[in-house]
């Protein structure tokens, strides 16, 4: 995999696969973790998320919108607990990423 490749595709060939890495992960972390943060993390941070790929760094990452504690509504969170579940969710998915599309 290389940054132009997974640009390129993401949202073309790659799509399913992309939405499948998603979903693992939220399924995972939904049962670990409080559900309406995990939901509200999901629907609200990370619908306006990116995924790439870094050749630099041979590994995936996620960029997150600005602010992403203040996109939350209807859920009653701590900004510490946010971030920390958070981090662990962007942790995850990269992972996530990297079992699904790496080489």
């Amino acid at each position: 995999m290389d940054a132009e490749t997974f640009d390129e595709q993401k949202y073309v060939d790659l799509f399913p696969q992309l939405q499948q890495a998603y979903k693992n992960v939220f399924n995972r972390l939904n049962e670990e973790y409080d559900s309406t943060l995990i939901h509200a993390i999901d629907q609200q941070v990370l619908n306006e998320s990116e995924p790439f790929y870094d050749d630099d760094a041979e590994g995936f990452y996620v960029e997150l919108p600005d602010d992403p504690y203040d996109r939350l509504t209807g859920v009653a969170v701590e900004e510490e607990t946010f971030e920390s579940v958070l981090e662990t969710y962007i942790g995850e998915l990269e992972a996530e990423l990297e079992r699904t599309f790496g080489e």
